[in-house]
């Protein structure tokens, strides 16, 4: 295990676990099922991390992104290729929230949400750049949405 491990709530985590072996490479490390059969736990691996799952139980405040109504929070992935990546988890049914490109901070970078309703960041470093030109880089990228903006008005 990791410092910090992911602990996604999913209405179907048994789904989850499945969407994210064809979505992720995952490997399955483990199941508990309570009495009415929905997961109290469940663990996954995804490359070198952990990211434990479990079903909505309400009763006890867990609830999914579907049931809130969206999430605030997206689960980031470092991959080898983040296109391969992000292709396939949307063949195993993601929705692309932000399609891949090349970021200015020196990322391939996109944003999916699985089934579940979890977004997950999808990203490769392409490139080394220094803070300085980041900063550069992120006033330009900025400047030029507000330009979008207002074209648009």
């Amino acid at each position: 295990m990791n410092t910090i491990t992911p602990h996604l709530i999913c209405a179907g985590a048994a789904e989850a676990i499945e969407f994210y072996k064809k979505a992720f490479n995952a490997t399955e490390l483990g199941r508990l099922a309570g009495p009415d059969g929905k997961l109290m736990h469940g663990a996954v691996r995804i490359g070198d991390s952990v990211v434990m799952l479990m079903d909505e139980f309400p009763q006890c405040g867990a609830m999914s992104p579907r049931t809130l109504k969206g999430t605030p929070v997206s689960v980031h992935l470092y991959v080898d290729n983040a296109d391969t990546s992000f292709e396939r988890a949307v063949a195993a049914g993601a929705k692309v929230i932000m399609p891949l490109a090349d970021m200015f901070w020196g990322d391939r970078y996109g944003v999916i949400e699985d089934p579940f309703g979890h977004h997950w960041s999808i990203a490769t470093h392409i490139r080394d750049l220094s803070h300085e030109e980041i900063q550069t880089a992120a006033q330009q990228a900025c400047a030029q949405g507000a330009d979008a903006l207002n074209n648009a008005k």
